[in-house]
């Protein structure tokens, strides 16, 4: 006999501490990026007690700041991973299913340029067989094939091209999402539906383990970041079962577990910047080639905004302070500018964000890490200490669902098992399991008859971020107006998002609001740092701040924004300089 669902609970942060601290847990993530909120919900659907907790903000590593996209990786096909690219495509397919409000079919556009009107034979060959293998492996599962575009045709999806010296292009589909609102919706549905406790800002300090070496609870304390306030007590959350799903952190919990650092990660940094969109005008998502290398970035519109990465590049850094540096910007403005008639310089970056990949190494026959990060795999790796901790490493957005089955699935058959009073679980039940949002997700548009105050512009916005549950947002805007203003001037969110991020969706700090609840900061660096008294005064009743907490949080997002593009040597810019009023 299976276990009985656990009861819903609400994605409360004081209630999921409480719980912490009280209950006894089948299965205790850390780490909450997509990776462990993944786990979270495949394990909380199965019919275990779960609990997740982040040391940061859900998603604020590597799962903020990733290049959007739901995709198969054209690139890896050509470095023979045909296995992972069908697996990532299939996981495309699901989640535009089981996701619809979030994740969108985006086509994407591959010019090919040469010179006299000729492509090099080979690289038209290799590009022809590389749009046929992706179709093959599984991009047609969208209704559509790529096809060959024109000269015209081309310029008409992006008139910005060098026209001089492009020949012809491809254009293909994948699709997109906005990470953090997926890692968001991916919790919420574990906690909402499934009774998984879920925590942020709570950091896993220590193991403890059983007479026999086996791990059975998890040292925690509970923080609170750019307010006057201390730290909590700590406090053990007591559990038969632990998952290590902290990306670049793994190997410091694994050395919570194992006494020393294994040494096992390899950080790749990936970087992005946001540019007018009236500097690129592309209609559709681009590829282009990075002159004097061999990869390519993607240039993605986003309204008035088009955005380009990623880099790929190793890191030796601290991993705490990823920062997009002047030769990564510089490198990014080489590529787009290769690719476009119009100048794009410093002075049109709006925005920046550096992420770490979590790569797991692979070595020489020296023992040195070897080759280039672009050139590693992106396949997971699931492995169980003596202790009974199941490290999740590797992966990539996409796949993140059946990393999560694998790993549950490692727990249940490596540590749950072997536990007394084992009940036994069945199979991963996510593949067919919408997300939150999805449910009335097509319509919003006909509930604006009963919210008559938000303005018919801002439906397919809060659609695309909530879904159906876009109309909580639209009740709350009907009930105070002033909720249905901008957040940010030049940006699309409204203040009702900053209030329903704390009040549902557990954010407890001005830059948890600005740079993953709404991505204001990505897109309007400066704007968004000068809206920050006014986003911490709009949040401060509801998070029960007093002047001083309100204040403290407003300047430590204001002193990160500093340091964040001082760290990449950019001018102070705005949205209204560059997009006009």
């Amino acid at each position: 006999m299976l276990p009985a669902a656990p009861t819903p609970r609400p994605f409360v942060r004081e209630s999921a501490l409480a719980a912490l601290a009280s209950e006894e847990f089948d299965l205790t993530v850390i780490g909450g990026g997509i990776t462990g909120a993944g786990v979270a919900l495949d394990a909380a659907a199965r019919g275990m007690r779960v609990a997740v907790l982040d040391a940061g903000d859900f998603s604020s590593g590597t799962s903020s700041k990733s290049s959007k996209l739901v995709h198969g990786g054209l690139r890896y096909l050509q470095q023979g991973e045909v296995g992972l690219v069908y697996q990532a495509l299939a996981e495309r397919q699901r989640l535009l299913r089981n996701a619809p409000h979030l994740v969108k079919v985006l086509p994407f556009l591959i010019p090919m340029f040469g010179h006299g009107g000729v492509i090099p034979a080979k690289i038209s060959r290799l590009l022809g067989s590389a749009m046929w293998g992706y179709d093959l492996t599984g991009g047609w599962r969208v209704g559509k094939r790529h096809e060959r575009l024109t000269h015209d045709e081309a310029m008409a999806y992006m008139p910005t091209l060098p026209s001089d010296r492009l020949v012809s292009a491809y254009l293909y589909y994948d699709a997109a999402a906005d990470d953090s609102r997926l890692v968001l919706a991916v919790l919420r549905t574990a906690a909402l539906e499934f009774g998984a406790a879920c925590a942020n800002h709570v950091r896993a300090v220590g193991l403890h383990k059983d007479a026999q070496g086996v791990v059975d609870g998890v040292e925690v304390v509970a923080t609170e970041v750019g307010t006057h306030r201390p730290a909590g007590d700590p406090f053990t959350i007591r559990t038969r079962a632990v998952v290590n799903a902290a990306g670049v952190w793994s190997d410091e919990v694994r050395t919570l577990d194992e006494g020393a650092d294994p040494d096992s990660i390899r950080p790749a940094k990936g970087i992005h910047i946001t540019v007018p969109w009236d500097k690129v005008r592309n209609r559709i998502a681009a590829v282009v080639p990075v002159p004097g290398d061999k990869r390519s970035v993607f240039v993605v519109p986003n309204g008035d905004l088009t955005y380009i990465g990623t880099t790929d590049t190793d890191y030796d850094g601290p991993i705490d302070d990823p920062q997009c540096t002047p030769e990564d910007v510089a490198y990014l403005l080489r590529a787009i500018n290769g690719a476009c008639t119009e100048e794009i310089t410093n002075d049109d970056v709006v925005g920046t964000w550096a992420g770490l990949r979590p790569l797991v190494k692979s070595h020489s026959s020296n023992g040195q890490s070897s080759g280039r990060t672009a050139d590693l795999s992106r396949r997971h790796k699931v492995a169980v200490s003596d202790s009974g901790v199941v490290t999740i490493t590797g992966g990539k957005l996409t796949t993140y669902r059946e990393m999560a089955a694998d790993t549950v699935d490692e727990v249940i058959e490596s540590v749950l098992a072997r536990r007394p009073g084992f009940a036994g679980y069945g199979g991963s039940t996510t593949t067919d399991l919408p997300l939150r949002g999805a449910a009335g997700h097509d319509t919003v548009q006909r509930a604006a008859e009963v919210y008559p105050a938000v303005a018919p512009e801002h439906l397919e916005h809060l659609a695309g971020r909530y879904g159906g549950e876009a109309r909580v947002l639209m009740a709350a805007v009907q009930s105070e107006p002033s909720l249905g203003e901008p957040l940010v001037p030049g940006l699309p969110y409204l203040r009702a998002e900053a209030v329903f991020a704390v009040r549902h969706e557990m954010a407890r700090s001005v830059d948890d609001v600005l740079s993953r609840r709404t991505r204001a900061r990505l897109l309007g660096r400066d704007d968004s740092a000068a809206a920050a008294g006014a986003v911490a005064e709009l949040i401060a009743a509801e998070l029960g701040w007093d002047a001083g907490d309100a204040a403290a949080s407003a300047q430590h997002y204001r002193d990160s924004v500093d340091h964040e593009r001082a760290a990449a040597d950019l001018p102070e810019t705005h949205l209204e300089q560059l997009l006009g009023s």
